[in-house]
């Protein structure tokens, strides 16, 4: 019967709830285990009461849990906070009923103590949504008889009865969008905290500020507030609002308004709050609510720099603070910058990553850390963003550097350091070596491999990968990555299948875990006699399709030019975003030979207003300022909307297609896919679609993954390599009934 339970740190105590079958010997008990002898202490105990959310304050030596009772419909009423310390006093910190107002404390919560011990983080929801739900699952437990005894002419009745949804167009969310948010926000909870020394609680959090950034320090939080803009996510995206939230009075301050992407951080010790707002990074003193712009003066972008999207582009994050706050670590695409927190003197730390275009990042070795030392040796990743491999160096913010440790032609992915020895742990990978655990000390200089999980591969043609450079169209290098079978001759051309995304090259190191799904496997088809090309695409808003048309065909001309591929067997592979310009680039060329589309846009004028499923949120975001990249609405640009769409080109499409759809996809309207079959077939277009039933974005069934993995290879053994079809391919299959 026990239903939870909790040890302290020391291991000293171990508390535990039990709820029996009858509910009336339910109780919490605290055993000692340092007293073997001694019987565990009931420290709590009611009849149909509950205990949940142990939580140890290991510095106080206190438990904190709450209380609830169930009731005969086995809901639980409004909880109880309450402490035990191991003196075996236990304090009521709130009662069940006294709640500030408008609040209920749920029995389903979190309770987390701080690392001092000194503030208790827990959860308050809002009383019309707890009424809500009780009044829900009532309706929900009522007899059926008693649902079917409503009078016939009981008008009143009857419409209460009513199914429907009234969509309202000053709804700040759109209905379907509530709906999800009211069930994802089943266990949602408006952070609040109670100080220990005061004996007090303060709400922090609540609808209209509902996200508090996690909090490690003892004066100030960070609350982001969206409620200004909901109804400007159907076609803008999301921004928020930027607060200072004071953790003892709960008085919120605005740092900043409509941030896009709320990049943000308190300092360790709450002096500072930095945020990133279009281009600049501000540091705002909690205090005294100064500001100032810390890279106002250099010239260094600090935005992503590969951001082709219509909107403002975002940060590449904040590294770290350093110790009593006097400074903070900010990124750019490369280097690692430090600006001091008192006065000017920013600077890179890394001194050459744009140089060399190497991507510097902090390994943080210990995670409980909240801030660096100036003179403390960091351990930093290092990714060749020009030739994909990755390296580990070293550098102190004091002295800068940084100093090569270790690089290979490899993907390195640091994993741990030992607690209490200087060993490091991380994997090594490439395209055929599988990423298996390597051990090293603080220099680096003579790692040991500790695993070897699939000796196996030693067995199989897996193919090797190359990096490939090319010009798009309008002149623009471009790189992707070439697989070539093992037994590859220079001598031979090979079928080729392109498969893309948007940025690729940088998997040239990545080791490819063949597994049963929807997507392309790099070794299944290199074993097979298969050449993969991955180009990287560039995108231009406004021209989404045209844009992978002017990357894609250049690369594969060169590769047929080179003599690698042969013209006559070239194939194109896409799923979702790539699944659109799959059937996009199909539009504009006949130079492939056959072409597979998983759920696939091929309509923006009639996706452009419908609705995500999956999230319930409207799609006009997504073409408008995200994904898509048009830059505007169908009112604002309606031949962009037309001519990025490939179902308007359909009579123009001479390459075998094979489309695919879940018809329960809910990011994708799977009759995006009905769209481009029936213009297809009404050209009389070779045509072929896969509609798996009930099946999502991705097929989750594994029936389906299989039956779909087998058809892919079929199809393009047909077409690229000239094999005898499947009957599907050529016949179809006719529905005989289920």
């Amino acid at each position: 019967f026990v239903t939870e339970f909790a040890f302290d740190s020391t291991g000293r105590y171990l508390a535990y709830a039990l709820a029996d079958t009858n509910g009336r010997n339910n109780a919490l008990y605290v055993l000692t285990l340092t007293e073997p002898d001694v019987p565990a202490r009931r420290i709590q105990s009611a009849p149909y009461e509950h205990y949940a959310q142990l939580s140890w304050n290991n510095s106080r030596g206190l438990l904190a849990f709450l209380s609830a009772v169930e009731d005969e419909e086995e809901q639980f009423g409004d909880a109880a906070l309450r402490l035990w310390s191991a003196s075996g006093d236990t304090r009521l910190v709130m009662a069940a009923d006294a709640a500030p107002d408008a609040w209920l404390l749920p029995f389903e919560n979190s309770l987390r103590w701080t690392e001092d011990g000194e503030r208790l983080f827990f959860g308050f929801k809002t009383a019309a949504r707890v009424h809500a739900e009780r009044r829900l699952q009532r309706q929900k437990n009522e007899d059926d008889a008693d649902k079917d005894s409503t009078a016939l002419f009981d008008v009143g009745a009857l419409a209460g009865e009513a199914g429907l949804d009234v969509w309202h167009w000053r709804d700040s969310l759109i209905i379907p969008n509530q709906i999800k948010q009211w069930k994802n926000n089943d266990k949602a909870i408006y952070r609040a905290v109670y100080h220990l020394a005061k004996d007090e609680i303060v709400p922090l959090a609540g609808p209209m500020m509902a996200e508090l950034q996690a909090v490690k320090n003892s004066r100030y939080a960070l609350g982001l507030a969206d409620g200004p803009y909901r109804r400007e996510i159907t076609w803008n995206g999301w921004f928020d609002d930027l607060y200072l939230v004071d953790l003892h009075s709960g008085r919120r301050s605005l740092i900043a308004a409509r941030l896009r992407s709320a990049s943000a951080q308190v300092s360790p010790g709450g002096a500072f709050a930095v945020y990133y707002q279009d281009s600049l990074w501000y540091l705002y003193e909690c205090s005294t609510g100064r500001r100032r712009a810390v890279n106002a003066e250099i010239a260094t972008p600090f935005y992503n720099e590969d951001f082709d999207y219509p909107r403002t582009a975002p940060a590449y994050g904040v590294a770290g603070w350093t110790a009593d706050d006097d400074g903070v670590l900010i990124y750019d695409k490369f280097d690692i910058w430090y600006f001091p927190t008192h006065g000017t003197g920013a600077r890179r730390i890394t001194e050459n990553g744009r140089e060399q275009r190497l991507v510097f990042r902090i390994q943080k070795v210990d995670p409980r850390r909240r801030w660096f030392d100036p003179d403390e040796r960091l351990l930093l990743s290092g990714y060749h963003d020009s030739l994909k491999h990755s390296s580990f160096y070293e550098c102190r913010i004091k002295t800068g550097g940084p100093r090569l440790l270790l690089e290979e032609k490899r993907r390195f992915r640091f994993l741990a350091k030992a607690e209490d020895a200087d060993l490091f742990l991380f994997s090594k990978e490439s395209f055929r070596e599988f990423p298996d655990l390597w051990i090293a000390g603080p220099d680096f200089s003579r790692p040991r491999r500790l695993t070897d999980v699939n000796p196996q591969l030693a067995q199989y043609r897996w193919g090797s990968a190359e990096l490939y450079e090319w010009k798009s169209q309008d002149g623009r290098p471009l790189q992707g990555v070439l697989v070539k079978p093992d037994d590859y001759d220079p001598a031979k051309r090979y079928p080729l299948i392109v498969y893309f995304y948007r940025f690729y090259s940088q998997r040239l190191y990545e080791f490819d875990r063949p597994r049963i799904h929807d997507r392309f496997k790099l070794p299944y088809y290199a074993s097979h006699g298969y050449c993969v090309f991955m180009p990287d695409i560039r995108f231009d808003i406004g021209a989404p399709g045209q844009s992978a048309v002017k990357c894609i065909l250049p690369g594969v001309q060169q590769l047929v030019a080179e003599g690698v591929a042969d013209p006559d067997k070239l194939g194109i592979h896409g799923h979702s975003w790539s699944g659109y310009q799959t059937a996009y680039v199909i539009s504009q060329s006949n130079i492939f030979d056959a072409a597979i589309a998983g759920a696939p846009v091929s309509n923006m004028t009639s996706a452009y207003s419908g609705i995500r499923w999956g999230s319930g949120l409207a799609r006009q975001f997504q073409y408008e300022r995200f994904q898509s990249r048009i830059g505007g609405s169908l009112w604002e640009y309606p031949l962009r909307y037309l001519e990025n769409s490939p179902v308007f080109y359909a009579d123009r499409i001479s390459t075998p297609l094979l489309i695919m759809f879940g018809d329960d996809d809910g990011a994708v309207p799977w009759y995006q896919g009905i769209e481009l079959y029936l213009a297809l077939r009404r050209h009389d277009k070779d045509c072929i679609f896969l509609q798996y039933h009930g099946e999502p974005h991705h097929l989750k069934k594994y029936p389906n993954k299989v039956d779909y993995d087998i058809r892919m290879k079929q199809y393009f053994d047909h077409y690229l390599k000239k094999l005898p079809p499947a009957d599907w391919i050529v016949r179809g299959e006719p529905y005989w009934g289920e």
